[in-house]
Order: structure tokens, then C-alpha cells, then sequence
């Protein structure tokens, strides 16, 4: 993420808001945004125990061996909870089938919005071709649409 020479060592950040004519003013804590570079901070090892365990965690929870080292209480349930999903047959068919649904639904909303885009595309390419100031070649790079697309909307009458 902060791939920079001077932000390779770092990989927990926290950002704070504050006024742009008065940087000593800022917000409470409450709306500081904390991000942890989870493969950095791996990496480095250099955060605190607490929070090295959950990245841990969240990076190498596949790994038994790496798994069972950790010595954090909380972590250790949370192994422990996912090896029982794991275990559970029925547990585990319902949590592949939310996994599948949610990977479902977030490839819809991306296909959505794609198609949006391109009936904007559509729309606009239509109305500067109703416009008759420009040339399909250049509408082709205003819209994003192919040369070939423009002229099918220009011949089939569809502005």
C-alpha cells in the first residue's frame, strides 16, 4: 500500500483529521483511521505482541504449525472456533455457502456498475452524435467506446 523507500518500515498507520487553516485542531480519537499493512507488519514483526498475534492470525491461519504457537488467549479461541467450523460438516456447508453468496453478490455490484458505465458511455456517445460537432473517431476517445460501437449507433439510427 505505502510502498515508498521512506514507508517500507512501516506498516501500521494512523491518520488523524484535522483543520486545514489550524492543523493543532483536531478531531477525537474517535475518528482516527487506523490501517495495518497485514503481509508488512508480518514481515517486519515489529508491533506489539497483542496485535503481531491477530496478523498472525489472519495471515497464516491455514498453517497448524505457525497456528499453534501462538499463546494470545483471544487468538487461540479463534483457532480453536474456526478448527470446530472446519470440523462441523453442516457448520462448515454454510459458511462456504455465506462465502459464496458474498462473492456472489460483490461480482454483481461490479457487473452493475459496469453496465452503468457503459449505458453512460452509450448515452453520451448518443447525444454527440445528435450534437454533429465531432467525428466517431473522436467520440470513440471522449466515451471510451470503440470506434466500430459509434459507427453501429451512428448507421442503425440510434442517437
Amino acid at each position: 500500500m505505502f510502498d515508498a523507500e521512506e514507508q517500507s518500515k512501516q506498516a501500521l498507520w494512523c491518520f488523524e483529521m484535522r483543520d486545514r487553516d489550524h492543523p493543532e485542531v483536531r478531531l477525537g480519537r474517535e475518528l482516527q483511521l487506523n490501517i495495518v499493512e497485514l503481509r508488512k507488519a508480518d514481515r517486519l514483526g515489529q508491533l506489539p505482541e497483542r496485535l503481531s498475534a491477530w496478523i498472525a492470525y489472519f495471515e497464516h491461519w491455514r498453517e497448524d504449525t505457525t497456528m499453534s504457537t501462538h499463546t494470545y488467549a483471544p487468538v487461540q479461541r479463534a483457532i480453536e472456533k474456526l478448527r470446530a467450523l472446519s470440523a462441523d460438516e453442516d457448520a462448515r456447508y454454510w459458511a462456504e455457502a455465506r462465502e459464496k453468496a458474498l462473492r456472489d453478490e460483490a461480482t454483481l455490484l461490479l457487473e452493475a456498475r459496469e453496465e452503468g458505465r457503459q449505458e453512460a458511455a452509450r448515452e453520451m456517445a448518443r447525444n454527440l452524435i445528435k450534437l454533429g460537432l465531432l467525428n466517431d473517431v473522436q467520440i470513440a476517445q471522449i466515451t471510451g467506446l470503440s470506434v466500430a460501437q459509434i459507427e453501429a449507433m451512428r448507421t442503425s439510427g440510434t442517437p
